[in-house]
């Protein structure tokens, strides 16, 4: 990923951590003949270890191509940024659409598994982390053991050691104050959630 020094995220672990939190990433492996494959997972994230573990349907094929090397994409809110949101338009109108987003890549090595109890292991913290603060938390212990059994032999876990971690923030770093003010009005103006939240994330920064 392309990432300019004024849009690196110096927090990567808790920009990895937060994005998680709100959706699953997206493992790319490559099959034996050079084809692109993508998956769709909830991942576990260890700061100190730098292994993002998830787990994938066991129907789904991309295990298959066996350990090899990956890259795992997380993305955050993102949101179109107009150039009618700069107060700059009208002191020199050089401005131009673009978008902003928060995302971080990992590239590593790649590794299956599907030992039931390091499974499990992982069901349990997957289901902690997202069900923490629920009214009424839902636990794996709810479900009869015998369902949990075969959901468990359903599934393949897979675990991405990350040699390399780009973090990327791109939220108008690069613009001057007023600017950045006159996006983040826009973006808090706006109808769609991640744009809103995209608002935040400026704010934060």
């Amino acid at each position: 990923m392309y990432v300019p020094a004024h849009f690196a995220a110096d927090d990567a672990d808790a920009l990895i951590v937060r994005l998680l939190r709100g959706a699953a990433a997206m493992l790319v492996t490559v099959d034996a003949d050079g084809t692109p494959t993508a998956s769709h997972l909830p991942v576990l994230w260890d700061a100190a270890r730098k292994i993002a573990t998830g787990h994938i349907a066991r129907a789904n094929p991309q295990w298959k191509g066996g350990d090899g090397r990956g890259l795992l994409i997380l993305s955050g809110p993102e949101a179109y940024v107009s150039p009618s949101w700069y107060p700059s338009k009208a002191e020199h109108g050089k401005v131009v659409p673009t978008w902003n987003y928060e995302a971080v890549h990992m590239a590593g090595r790649v590794e299956w598994f599907d030992d039931a109890a390091r499974l499990e292991s992982v069901v349990r913290d997957l289901t902690a982390l997202h069900e923490a603060g629920r009214a009424h938390p839902w636990s794996i212990d709810d479900a009869p053991r015998a369902y949990v059994e075969a959901m468990l032999r359903g599934i393949v876990g897979v675990s991405l050691h990350a040699e390399r971690i780009e973090a990327k923030r791109k939220l108008s770093q690069n613009k001057n104050e007023a600017d950045r003010e006159g996006v983040m009005r826009g973006l808090n103006e706006g109808s769609e959630s991640a744009a809103g939240e995209l608002g935040k994330a400026m704010r934060r920064v």
